[in-house]
Protein backbone atom coordinates (compact mmCIF):
# COMPACT_ATOMS: atom_id res chain seq x y z
CA UNK A 1 0.00 0.00 0.00
CA UNK A 2 0.88 3.13 -0.90
CA UNK A 3 0.84 6.61 1.54
CA UNK A 4 -2.59 8.15 1.00
CA UNK A 5 -0.33 11.62 0.45
CA UNK A 6 1.55 10.29 -2.76
CA UNK A 7 -2.00 9.03 -4.27
CA UNK A 8 -2.47 11.92 -6.40
CA UNK A 9 1.06 12.38 -8.00
CA UNK A 10 1.24 8.54 -8.37
CA UNK A 11 -1.76 8.06 -10.37
CA UNK A 12 -0.58 11.10 -12.44
CA UNK A 13 2.91 9.30 -12.88
CA UNK A 14 1.27 5.81 -13.48
CA UNK A 15 -0.85 6.80 -16.23
CA UNK A 16 2.43 8.44 -18.09
CA UNK A 17 3.82 4.90 -18.65
CA UNK A 18 2.43 3.58 -22.09
CA UNK A 19 -0.64 1.39 -21.66
CA UNK A 20 1.71 -1.97 -22.96
CA UNK A 21 4.23 -1.63 -20.22
CA UNK A 22 1.08 -0.65 -17.54
CA UNK A 23 -0.67 -4.03 -19.09
CA UNK A 24 2.84 -5.93 -18.15
CA UNK A 25 2.95 -4.58 -15.02
CA UNK A 26 -0.26 -5.53 -13.88
CA UNK A 27 0.21 -9.15 -14.70
CA UNK A 28 2.26 -8.89 -11.80
CA UNK A 29 4.62 -11.93 -13.04
CA UNK A 30 7.96 -11.66 -14.71
CA UNK A 31 9.40 -9.54 -13.22
CA UNK A 32 10.41 -8.80 -9.07
CA UNK A 33 9.65 -7.14 -6.55
CA UNK A 34 6.00 -7.30 -7.34
CA UNK A 35 5.31 -4.62 -4.44
CA UNK A 36 7.37 -1.63 -6.58
CA UNK A 37 5.95 1.20 -4.71
CA UNK A 38 7.05 -0.12 -1.27
CA UNK A 39 9.06 2.73 -0.66
CA UNK A 40 5.70 5.19 -1.17
CA UNK A 41 4.55 3.60 1.48
CA UNK A 42 6.30 4.11 4.77
CA UNK A 43 7.47 7.94 3.96
CA UNK A 44 4.95 10.61 3.62
CA UNK A 45 4.97 13.07 0.81
CA UNK A 46 5.19 16.07 3.68
CA UNK A 47 8.16 14.26 5.32
CA UNK A 48 10.14 13.05 2.37
CA UNK A 49 13.07 15.75 2.52
CA UNK A 50 15.03 13.81 -0.55
CA UNK A 51 14.95 11.36 -2.91
CA UNK A 52 17.85 8.78 -3.44
CA UNK A 53 18.06 7.47 -6.93
CA UNK A 54 19.73 4.19 -7.78
CA UNK A 55 19.89 2.33 -11.13
CA UNK A 56 17.37 -0.66 -10.60
CA UNK A 57 16.45 -3.76 -8.16
CA UNK A 58 19.14 -5.93 -6.90
CA UNK A 59 19.03 -9.16 -9.00
CA UNK A 60 17.61 -11.07 -6.79
CA UNK A 61 14.61 -11.90 -5.71
CA UNK A 62 15.37 -11.99 -1.70
CA UNK A 63 17.16 -8.75 -2.22
CA UNK A 64 15.00 -6.20 -4.08
CA UNK A 65 12.24 -5.30 -1.99
CA UNK A 66 11.27 -1.72 -3.57
CA UNK A 67 13.63 0.14 -1.57
CA UNK A 68 17.22 1.38 -3.90
CA UNK A 69 19.92 0.26 -1.79
CA UNK A 70 18.13 -1.86 0.54
CA UNK A 71 19.40 -5.41 0.34
CA UNK A 72 16.59 -7.71 1.46
CA UNK A 73 18.87 -10.67 1.78
CA UNK A 74 21.04 -8.86 4.42
CA UNK A 75 19.87 -8.89 7.99
CA UNK A 76 23.07 -8.12 10.15
CA UNK A 77 25.09 -5.66 9.46
CA UNK A 78 28.16 -6.58 11.85
CA UNK A 79 30.28 -9.48 12.98
CA UNK A 80 32.81 -9.76 15.65
CA UNK A 81 35.39 -9.89 12.72
CA UNK A 82 33.55 -6.45 11.75
CA UNK A 83 31.19 -6.17 8.77
CA UNK A 84 28.88 -9.44 8.20
CA UNK A 85 29.61 -11.37 5.38
CA UNK A 86 26.45 -10.38 3.19
CA UNK A 87 27.61 -7.03 3.77
CA UNK A 88 31.62 -7.72 2.43
CA UNK A 89 29.63 -9.96 -0.51
CA UNK A 90 27.50 -6.44 -1.10
CA UNK A 91 30.49 -4.06 -2.46
CA UNK A 92 28.45 -0.94 -2.65
CA UNK A 93 26.22 -0.97 0.72
CA UNK A 94 30.16 -2.03 2.13
CA UNK A 95 31.13 1.25 0.86
CA UNK A 96 28.84 3.11 1.77
CA UNK A 97 28.90 1.80 5.36
CA UNK A 98 32.81 2.32 5.64
CA UNK A 99 32.10 5.99 4.30
CA UNK A 100 28.95 6.75 6.93
CA UNK A 101 31.53 5.44 9.60
CA UNK A 102 34.22 7.22 8.36
CA UNK A 103 32.07 10.69 8.24
CA UNK A 104 31.16 9.80 11.29
CA UNK A 105 34.52 9.68 13.03
CA UNK A 106 34.67 6.02 13.66
CA UNK A 107 37.33 5.20 11.66
CA UNK A 108 40.23 6.37 10.44
CA UNK A 109 40.58 7.25 6.80
CA UNK A 110 44.28 5.24 6.81
CA UNK A 111 42.36 2.34 8.08
CA UNK A 112 39.14 0.53 6.59
CA UNK A 113 39.95 -2.70 7.21
CA UNK A 114 37.92 -5.14 9.13
CA UNK A 115 39.79 -5.60 12.24
CA UNK A 116 39.77 -1.77 12.26
CA UNK A 117 35.48 -2.10 12.08
CA UNK A 118 35.74 -5.26 14.53
CA UNK A 119 37.36 -2.76 16.84
CA UNK A 120 34.36 0.18 16.76
CA UNK A 121 32.36 0.22 19.85
CA UNK A 122 29.17 -0.52 18.65
CA UNK A 123 26.89 0.10 21.48
CA UNK A 124 25.13 3.15 20.41
CA UNK A 125 24.57 1.67 16.50
CA UNK A 126 22.11 0.17 14.74
CA UNK A 127 22.54 -3.70 13.83
CA UNK A 128 20.42 -4.44 10.67
CA UNK A 129 19.66 -3.72 7.56
CA UNK A 130 15.92 -2.90 8.41
CA UNK A 131 17.13 -0.46 10.87
CA UNK A 132 19.41 1.46 8.42
CA UNK A 133 15.93 1.76 5.91
CA UNK A 134 13.97 3.03 9.10
CA UNK A 135 16.91 5.68 9.73
CA UNK A 136 17.51 6.77 6.02
CA UNK A 137 13.51 7.70 6.14
CA UNK A 138 13.55 9.49 9.78
CA UNK A 139 16.14 11.32 7.87
CA UNK A 140 13.00 12.17 5.10
CA UNK A 141 15.10 10.45 2.12
CA UNK A 142 13.08 8.52 -0.10
CA UNK A 143 14.88 5.36 -1.34
CA UNK A 144 13.88 5.23 -5.11
CA UNK A 145 15.63 3.70 -8.78
CA UNK A 146 15.59 5.27 -11.72
CA UNK A 147 13.49 1.54 -13.17
CA UNK A 148 11.22 0.13 -10.37
CA UNK A 149 11.55 -3.67 -11.29
CA UNK A 150 13.95 -6.25 -12.85
CA UNK A 151 13.44 -9.07 -14.93
CA UNK A 152 16.99 -9.63 -16.57
CA UNK A 153 20.43 -7.86 -16.98
CA UNK A 154 19.83 -7.91 -20.63
CA UNK A 155 16.64 -5.81 -20.21
CA UNK A 156 17.81 -2.91 -17.10
CA UNK A 157 18.54 -0.31 -19.44
CA UNK A 158 15.02 -1.25 -21.36
CA UNK A 159 13.05 -0.36 -18.25
CA UNK A 160 15.52 2.56 -17.10
CA UNK A 161 13.64 3.96 -20.25
CA UNK A 162 10.15 2.78 -20.25
CA UNK A 163 10.33 4.15 -16.18
CA UNK A 164 11.20 7.84 -17.53
CA UNK A 165 8.00 9.05 -18.34
CA UNK A 166 6.97 8.14 -14.50
CA UNK A 167 10.02 9.79 -13.66
CA UNK A 168 9.46 12.50 -15.00
CA UNK A 169 5.40 13.34 -14.19
CA UNK A 170 6.51 12.37 -10.69
CA UNK A 171 9.58 14.88 -10.58
CA UNK A 172 7.26 17.76 -12.00
CA UNK A 173 4.26 17.04 -9.61
CA UNK A 174 7.30 17.63 -7.17
CA UNK A 175 9.44 20.14 -8.47
CA UNK A 176 8.08 23.05 -6.18
CA UNK A 177 8.47 20.70 -2.93
CA UNK A 178 12.30 22.48 -2.38
CA UNK A 179 13.76 18.31 -2.11
CA UNK A 180 16.69 17.04 -2.49
CA UNK A 181 18.09 15.05 -5.09
CA UNK A 182 20.45 11.88 -4.61
CA UNK A 183 22.01 10.81 -7.62
CA UNK A 184 24.49 7.42 -7.18
CA UNK A 185 26.14 7.09 -10.47
CA UNK A 186 26.02 7.98 -14.02
CA UNK A 187 23.06 6.46 -14.78
CA UNK A 188 20.97 7.96 -12.25
CA UNK A 189 22.45 11.44 -13.29
CA UNK A 190 19.67 10.62 -16.41
CA UNK A 191 17.35 11.62 -13.88
CA UNK A 192 18.68 15.65 -13.91
CA UNK A 193 17.27 15.39 -18.08
CA UNK A 194 13.87 14.79 -17.25
CA UNK A 195 13.68 17.62 -14.47
CA UNK A 196 11.80 20.71 -16.03
CA UNK A 197 13.69 23.68 -17.33
CA UNK A 198 12.80 25.43 -14.04
CA UNK A 199 12.99 23.54 -10.46
CA UNK A 200 13.08 23.98 -7.31
CA UNK A 201 15.69 20.62 -6.44
CA UNK A 202 18.57 20.79 -5.14
CA UNK A 203 20.71 18.03 -6.90
CA UNK A 204 23.46 15.91 -4.59
CA UNK A 205 25.67 14.27 -7.53
CA UNK A 206 27.84 11.67 -6.34
CA UNK A 207 30.37 8.98 -7.26
CA UNK A 208 28.16 5.34 -7.79
CA UNK A 209 29.07 3.36 -4.16
CA UNK A 210 30.47 0.51 -6.16
CA UNK A 211 33.49 2.83 -6.56
CA UNK A 212 36.21 2.76 -3.60
CA UNK A 213 36.19 6.76 -4.57
CA UNK A 214 33.13 7.22 -2.73
CA UNK A 215 34.29 6.24 0.13
CA UNK A 216 36.61 9.12 0.26
CA UNK A 217 34.44 11.98 -1.23
CA UNK A 218 34.81 14.96 0.80
CA UNK A 219 31.18 15.67 -0.23
CA UNK A 220 29.98 12.60 0.22
CA UNK A 221 30.83 12.63 3.80
CA UNK A 222 29.79 16.27 4.11
CA UNK A 223 26.20 15.63 3.07
CA UNK A 224 25.70 12.11 4.97
CA UNK A 225 27.77 12.91 8.50
CA UNK A 226 24.92 14.88 9.85
CA UNK A 227 22.16 12.12 9.16
CA UNK A 228 24.14 9.81 11.50
CA UNK A 229 22.89 6.66 9.57
CA UNK A 230 24.18 4.28 11.84
CA UNK A 231 23.07 5.58 14.86
CA UNK A 232 19.89 3.99 17.06
CA UNK A 233 17.24 6.67 17.25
Amino acid sequence: MIHSSWEPVLKKAYRALSPDYRAFLEKKEGYFPVDFLAAFGSLSRANTKAILFGQDPYPRRESAIGYAFIDGAVEGLFSPSGFSKPVNRATSLRNFLKMQLLAQGLLSPDNLSQSAISNVDKQGLIGTMETLRQNFEHEGILLLNTALIFTCKEETSLHVKMFKPFMQALLSELSGDNKELILFGNLAKEVEKLLPTSHGYTLIKTLHPYNIGFIHDAKVQAYFAPKRLLEKR
